[in-house]
């Protein structure tokens, strides 16, 4: 579980959601990889306190939609706001720090400690370098602080990623099958993580392969489908799941 860490005064995530009618719209979205269609007439709302979930097959374009959502790839047709910014324009560099983004692989240079990983994001978000220091703590990573990034095992990483998100406060959260890795005693990091933002007026889109993971996190679940986000109806979303 979190460490009762106080992370007051590590800087603040800009203005809260509790005004905002969505924090996501998409509107008959298409994005293009390479050629390659993976997304088609996509639509997609998410609210202020919403925890959605996310389904779909290996290659479904369950990735892509997370990178669209952190704005960091534009659609190819249709189009869409995340946070108030029109998806494709200029006004996505400002949302951004307002984003938390987890994906497949850590996003952390295996050069620095797991102190300086989380250091040099306080820096860029100005913020302090103990701040950093009590994410890390709350994250149960007090004593391997000092510890390279490419000496830890994929769980610590995970683990220092969570520490990111409670250090930098976003928005939106967007988690791409965050649970894997961490161990059992982790396992309670994820939701106080996620319950955080909720808190705070946000949203989160979590895309999991472990059905449980998400029916127990998420308000809602959706399927990506030919494309598309297909709503899973609750009565069926546990057998649906699984298929």
């Amino acid at each position: 579980m979190l460490r009762n860490a106080h992370l007051a005064g590590s800087g603040s995530a800009g203005p809260r959601a509790h005004g905002e009618a969505r924090l996501v719209c998409l509107d008959r979205v298409d994005v293009t990889v390479q050629r390659t269609p993976v997304l088609r007439r996509l639509d997609l709302e998410l609210r202020p306190g919403e925890v959605l979930g996310v389904l779909g097959a290996n290659g479904s374009g369950k990735t892509t939609l997370l990178h669209l959502l952190a704005t960091l790839i534009a659609p190819s047709a249709g189009g869409g706001h995340v946070l108030g910014a029109a998806l494709g324009a200029s006004g996505c560099a400002a949302v951004r720090p307002r984003i938390g983004l987890i994906g497949h692989q850590p996003a952390l240079y295996p050069q620095l400690t797991l102190a300086e990983n989380l250091q040099f994001v306080a820096r860029l978000t100005g913020r302090t370098a103990d701040a950093a220091d009590r994410a890390l703590t709350a994250v149960g990573l007090a004593g391997a602080a000092q510890r390279r990034a490419d000496r830890c095992s994929q769980g610590m990483l995970r683990r220092t990623e969570l520490a990111r998100v409670l250090l930098t406060e976003p928005l939106l959260l967007l988690l791409n099958e965050v649970h894997a890795g961490l161990d059992s005693a982790a396992t309670g990091l994820v939701d106080e993580v996620v319950r955080r933002v909720r808190e705070r007026g946000g949203g989160c889109v979590l895309v999991s392969h472990e059905p449980d993971r998400l029916t127990g996190l998420a308000d809602r679940l959706v399927r990506v489908l030919d494309g598309r986000a297909v709503p899973v109806p609750s009565n069926v979303e546990r057998s649906e799941a699984r298929r």
